[in-house]
């Protein structure tokens, strides 16, 4: 395989050359690699940009400043494709405060037609010929010099996705499902702005596996030894899991060893750890000892009528699915599903009230649903 040389975005200058390129381009390919694997806290480490006759990887730890691409992901008149674009676009809302309009999804596509492989490397094997080196899917993408192997497999990401578009668009058109599956990019485009703009909600040691089985005072211990991994990460800037495994954290607890020899037993705990972190985690056990008893939190249950109207609603849609050979949420999906079930619509009027429940969808389903919802509300015939 001969591709044209690849271009490095390294600097202010070649950034802005870039924008002023991408400007006269009618779509743009984009995907994103980010260190979720080897940092505490994520972002994105390069940007790849293809055209119909270039590939671009732009270097955001070199130049941090990108505001210059704005213009480009917010233009009506260039579609942007991306390949399972949902955490791309999340990442650079956060990371840059994008916008995003007119986006082309290969992997929604995919999902629409019925593809039976849906990943990237899958796809691009089948349509193109084309094998990508998975051995790079963890790459440590913060790291710099990136290798030319790295950014060879980086490009591949988006050389192809404006010639997979046109097969795809082909064929949604030819089976009816291009309305259908633009309502979905836009969807994707608008994001989950309220969301992606809190700040994300800090860890918990509750959603340890396992915590909630643990006595009150044994979860107030957890809680010790998950705030201090937490510390250890946030200053290694390493994840959590590379510092201290759950299952390590969770025998500590319910060994509660007092002494280094202790700690020498506890699966996880080599020379190493017990040397790095012995004497913090043993002061740690001793605070959890002496904290206060820690009740699991409350979880909000869904009155038993949206319970039943989401089971009922659930079962429509995996029998939906089943019947078209598509995965269930390609008809609803789960978000929408609980909107319905929560607010229980009788009129098209209140359909078009729904969370992510689009014109196609509602001219699609919603005499089936309301149907489903007003069954449910009738009373059962006394025996």
């Amino acid at each position: 395989m001969t591709l044209s040389p690849l271009v490095l975005v390294t600097d202010e200058h070649g950034l802005d050359q870039l924008a002023s390129t991408l400007a006269l381009a009618p779509v743009v390919a984009v995907d994103t690699e980010s260190n979720s694997l080897h940092a505490y806290r994520e972002r994105v480490c390069l940007i790849q940009i293809s055209t119909l006759v270039t590939d671009y990887i732009v270097d955001p730890i070199a130049v941090p400043n990108l505001r210059a691409l704005a213009p480009v992901f917010a233009n009506p008149g260039q579609q942007k494709i991306l390949h399972a674009a949902e955490n791309d676009l999340i990442c650079l809302r956060r990371d840059y405060q994008f916008k995003f309009v007119n986006v082309f999804d290969t992997m929604t596509a995919a999902r629409t037609l019925g593809w039976p492989q849906v990943g990237l490397a899958a796809i691009l094997n089948t349509q193109f010929g084309v094998t990508m080196d998975k051995k790079y899917q963890r790459s440590d993408w913060g790291r710099r010099p990136l290798t030319s192997e790295q950014l060879e497999y980086a490009r591949l990401d988006t050389h192809y996705l404006a010639a997979l578009r046109d097969k795809q668009f082909d064929e949604l058109t030819s089976s009816g499902r291009w309305t259908e599956a633009h309502e979905e990019f836009e969807r994707l485009a608008r994001g989950r702005d309220e969301q992606d703009a809190a700040s994300p909600a800090s860890p918990t040691f509750w959603r340890v596996k396992g915590a909630r089985d643990l006595s009150p005072q044994q979860a107030a211990l957890l809680d010790m030894l998950f705030a201090y991994r937490e510390r250890e990460a946030d200053r290694l800037d390493r994840p959590p899991f590379k510092v201290m495994a759950e299952a390590t954290l969770m025998e500590l607890t319910r060994r509660a060893p007092r002494r280094q020899e202790e700690l020498r037993g506890v699966p996880g705990m080599s020379p190493d750890q017990v040397r790095r972190h012995g004497e913090a985690l043993l002061h740690a056990i001793e605070k959890g000892l002496q904290a206060p008893a820690q009740y699991p939190p409350r979880e909000a249950r869904e009155p038993e009528e949206v319970r039943d109207r989401y089971d009922r609603l659930h079962t429509w849609r995996k029998d939906r699915a089943r019947a078209r050979g598509v995965e269930s949420d390609v008809i609803v999906p789960r978000t929408t599903l609980q909107d319905l079930a929560r607010r229980a619509p009788r009129t098209h009027d209140e359909l078009a009230t729904i969370k992510d429940f689009g014109p196609w969808r509602r001219n699609a389903y919603g005499d089936e649903i309301l149907a489903l919802l007003v069954s449910v509300a009738q009373p059962s015939d006394p025996a």
